[in-house]
């Protein structure tokens, strides 16, 4: 990404679709045939070329020195027991080699180029060679939001906990509640959904392992439509693996604010047999064909 790549045609008028520019109100006009203005390019970049060192500094924090997220690690696991274990910082971690891997896998796959070795430094540089590539694909705001995220939890994670994650799942199922079920995610990497719960009655309240049932409940209310980030978050993948199977497994679409959302019948039919699959012992990624519905593109 330099300076050329970062020039704005007057006459485009496609406007950019990163987080920051969509919640101040979107006035940036993106680069010419990508979909980032140059101010969320030149994010994307910085965050890219900080995240090895980011990793690094990490490391030296596994072992509870400094910053809130460390806890004493019991007995028979991988540290010795008694020793401080800093939680926050394996979440991080973790979180950002599995999503730099799947937003690489997703360039790899679609550019039909060998993918990186998996260790952060070389996945960085591989997206910042392809980062004009990845800033065109539909997914350009998802990857930029999602390594800013990661990117802010590692430079935090040494001075607080990060505050819980909450999605919006749809309309509450208690009988004439007007309020909306918000899923809660705790930690920094991909964890399961804790809770969920009503933001109008307390009462309204069940733990994240009943998610399944509560879906089904909701689509009785008429075809529900996620985001991307919403199913990375609800199902505990990264947003590169949403968009793979969207393409792969065909899942009906429509735009939304300038984004994609995805049919979440088909978003949870895929997940089903996905863990079918493993049950049986398949390859995690050995889903069925997925079914073709109007508006499917052969591209997330």
């Amino acid at each position: 990404m330099n300076q050329r790549e970062l020039r704005v045609s007057t006459a485009a008028r496609t406007r950019c679709a990163g987080a920051g520019c969509v919640q101040g109100g979107g006035g940036a006009a993106a680069v010419q045939g990508l979909r980032l203005c140059p101010g969320c390019l030149r994010l994307l970049a910085r965050d890219l070329r900080e995240l090895p060192a980011l990793y690094e500094e990490l490391a030296h924090r596994l072992g509870g020195g400094g910053g809130a997220g460390a806890r004493e690690r019991v007995s028979g696991s991988p540290a010795l027991p008694g020793m401080p274990f800093n939680e926050a910082a394996a979440d991080v971690r973790s979180a950002v080699l599995a999503t730099l891997g799947s937003w690489a896998g997703l360039v790899s796959a679609q550019l039909r180029v060998p993918a990186p070795e998996r260790a952060v430094g070389r996945l960085c540089a591989f997206l910042l060679v392809h980062g004009s590539w990845l800033a065109a694909h539909p997914a350009a705001a998802e990857a930029a939001d999602e390594i800013a995220r990661l990117a802010a939890a590692a430079r935090r994670v040494g001075r607080g906990t990060p505050p819980p994650r909450r999605v919006r799942v749809g309309a509450c199922v208690a009988d004439g509640c007007a309020g909306t079920l918000v899923a809660d995610f705790r930690g920094t990497g991909a964890q399961a959904c804790t809770a969920i719960r009503c933001d109008t009655d307390t009462e309204h309240a069940w733990p994240g392992e009943r998610w399944t049932e509560l879906r089904r409940a909701l689509c009785r209310q008429g075809e529900r439509w996620l985001s991307a980030g919403e199913v990375a978050r609800l199902w505990s993948v990264s947003t590169g693996t949403v968009y793979r199977l969207a393409s792969e497994q065909h899942w009906r679409r429509r735009s939304r604010a300038g984004r994609t959302a995805y049919a979440e019948a088909d978003v949870h039919a895929c997940f089903a047999r996905r863990g079918a699959g493993r049950g049986a012992g398949r390859s995690p990624g050995a889903a069925a064909p997925g079914r073709a519905g109007a508006g499917s593109a052969g591209s997330a």
